[in-house]
């Protein structure tokens, strides 16, 4: 087993801790946190991939002292009761063979929210602000400076007696340790700065405590971005002094290297990069810290699949990669791919929408494409079935294929049925657009659950109300999806006027300036605009909302903006379309009500939502409650995330 990926599944050593093999979790905020504390949930989601053969799982930040709050879920280790939650979640991990380590932390600056709503005081070496939540610190006295290095020891002490293997100081995407390194944000004159010996001895200082207080048989690590990849960022020249010397001073047991910065916009995209980033972008980083250290080092960053994590440890660019958001998606990856069934891995998209975009929203985590994340509670365990059951999909979207694929692995008899040639709904859609070809994985994936379950799937099957009665089900799901919504409009002169779905598809776009009229500001709007432009076309995107893609991830929003300014993709906010005529699309301002206009417009494209396909409704008044449920978009139009949820949901209990 593992002969596919040799390198992978080798065991690696960690100063006095044998990881059973290279693939890890890496700290990442989930909000299954209560108070501050370990929860049950958070245990049952770490041990789901401990359980999945996970060898090194290191949790989300701890926060080392009471000014480290940066929300209202973080972790906090700032005093004895935390110890026995902690122990619980360690037992829980080790039952598996896994390891696990803590993260220690302290924002600085970087403070989201307070416990009550009110602005919180943010500490930082230096009155110097960030750009990304807008944040004026003050300066921390050399009093609080050293309060906060002893609250870095007693915290890897509390883990360490909780029975944790080791933990990692946190100096990574611009916290308070990078912020000291970086002499763009540390500017102060005492011994905490002033030159690289002063603004190194914040985190050389941390490091010592935490090792003094922890004791010789706890694993000592440190988070470090390569490069914050932001315009007053630490770059690669000075994290490679840093952590070299910090090694040559045996501080460290391993270095986890990722990139970007909390404090910037560009910077944040790289703390969960988006699918626009290449596979493993970040492991040349990595490799230039391996060439100054003599520790292990690990590497995060878009590595979704064995064979990236394979030939990245193969080729010497890191010893161990984070597979973080891969086993979101899938937390059986590693058995999977040790048992050479990599087939069956449920690979991620890099979406971001329900992993990180839940925690920015302040949700527990999840998944698009495996809504049993953050919910293994509820769902780790489906219920026995007391009665098998004829069950009929009709609709072979996500909703109808994860619906399919969750009770025919529940011992259901299950049949779908897709009128198309293909199964896959507006996902087949989303995958024609620039830079999201990927997302195309989620139906691959979705697919595969549902034929590997049993699920007998029918395409180019169209089912009436009679075609449901001949087969007579014991229960049917309705997962009819949705079509492009088209409002009312007043058009003059015969304007060339487009929904984004015939776009998408190919249809001919005449020359010229076209207008995007975009309503929910979501994927298919931006998405259109961007795919226009790349044809050669000028493009105005006009947005019901104050920004364009509002309800995407801000990583991918700014992602997908960042295209737009590249582009010349003129954006024009708060407005509605009234109307069109042959050279000029008519709108109305949607906070004065005023018009605004957009001239020598050779078309325009409706981004306007959808509306649900019901055709089958009928249906339900003609048997049962009971045995008619109804999915995703022919519900009400939603994401892939609320149908995936939904099949599962109503599958689950058949």
């Amino acid at each position: 087993m593992g002969v596919l990926f040799p390198h992978l599944f080798s065991p690696l050593q960690i100063g006095r801790v044998t990881v059973r093999n290279r693939i890890l979790s890496s700290g990442h905020d989930t909000v299954l946190v209560r108070d501050g504390s370990v929860t049950e949930d958070l245990i049952a989601y770490h041990e789901a991939r401990a359980a999945g053969g996970t060898g090194l799982i290191v949790l989300q930040v701890s926060a080392v002292h009471e000014s480290a709050r940066y929300t209202t879920h973080v972790l906090m280790a700032t005093n004895d009761d935390c110890v026995p939650a902690y122990a619980r979640l360690a037992r829980a991990v080790h039952r598996h063979g896994a390891k696990v380590f803590g993260q220690l932390f302290h924002p600085g600056r970087e403070i989201l929210e307070s416990r009550d709503g009110s602005a919180p005081v943010a500490w930082a070496p230096s009155a110097t602000p960030n750009e990304r939540f807008h944040v004026m610190p003050r300066a921390m006295t050399d009093a609080e400076i050293r309060e906060v290095l002893d609250g870095y020891g007693q915290a890897a002490r509390r883990l360490h007696e909780a029975g944790l293997d080791g933990a990692e100081v946190v100096a990574s995407h611009g916290y308070l340790p990078a912020q000291f390194l970086n002499p763009k944000v540390n500017v102060r004159t005492d011994g905490w700065g002033g030159d690289g010996q002063g603004r190194l001895r914040f985190l050389r200082e941390a490091l010592r405590s935490v090792r003094r207080q922890a004791g010789p048989d706890f694993v000592v690590g440190l988070r470090i971005s390569g490069d914050e990849f932001s315009h007053d960022g630490l770059n690669t020249g000075l994290v490679l002094e840093t952590v070299a010397e910090l090694d040559a001073e045996g501080l460290l047991d391993y270095v986890s290297v990722c990139a970007g910065s909390s404090a910037s916009l560009s910077g944040a995209e790289h703390i969960a990069p988006p699918m626009f980033r290449p596979a493993g972008y970040t492991a040349p980083l990595a490799a230039q810290v391996r060439a100054v250290v003599g520790v292990p080092v690990m590497v995060a960053g878009r590595i979704n699949q064995p064979q990236e994590a394979e030939q990245i440890i193969a080729g010497g660019q890191a010893d161990a990669c984070a597979m973080t958001r891969a086993l979101i998606c899938d937390p059986e990856l590693p058995v999977k791919a040790e048992q050479d069934r990599t087939e069956e891995i449920r690979a991620c998209i890099g979406c971001n929408q329900a992993c990180i975009g839940h925690f920015q929203q302040g949700h527990p985590i999840s998944c698009i494409q495996h809504p049993e994340t953050g919910r293994e509670r509820r769902f780790g365990t489906l219920p026995l079935l007391t009665r098998r059951k004829k069950v009929l999909v009709v609709g072979g979207g996500p909703a109808g294929l994860k619906a399919a694929a969750v009770a025919a692995a529940r011992g259901h008899e299950v049949e779908l049925h897709e009128a198309d040639r293909r199964v896959g709904g507006q996902v087949l859609l989303a995958q024609l657009l620039p830079g999201r070809a990927e997302f195309g994985g989620a139906i691959t994936n979705l697919e595969g659950e549902a034929r590997r379950a049993g699920v007998r799937v029918v395409v180019g099957s169209r089912v009436d109300a009679q075609a449901v009665t001949a087969a007579a089900p014991d229960a049917v799901i309705l997962a009819t999806g949705a079509r492009p919504r088209r409002p009312e409009l007043e058009l003059m002169d015969d304007p060339v006027v487009l929904d984004a779905w015939a776009v998408i598809r190919g249809s001919e776009v005449p020359r010229g300036r076209i207008v995007v009229a975009d309503w929910r500001g979501d994927w298919i709007g931006l998405g259109v605009a961007l795919h226009l432009a790349a044809r050669g076309r000028k493009v105005t995107l006009c947005v019901t909302g104050f920004a364009a893609g509002e309800h995407l991830q801000q990583y991918v929003r700014a992602a997908m903006l960042a295209q737009a300014a590249r582009a010349r993709i003129d954006i024009v906010p708060h407005v509605r379309i009234h109307g069109a005529d042959s050279d000029t699309v008519y709108l109305q301002h949607t906070l004065t009500e005023e018009p605004v206009l957009v001239d020598g417009a050779a078309a325009v494209v409706l981004a306007q939502g959808h509306e649900p396909v019901v055709d089958l409704e009928p249906v339900a008044t003609g048997l049962p409650a009971d045995r008619v449920f109804a999915v995703g978009d022919c519900v009400s139009p939603r994401t892939v995330e609320e149908a995936v949820l939904e099949g599962l949901t109503v599958a689950a209990g058949l």
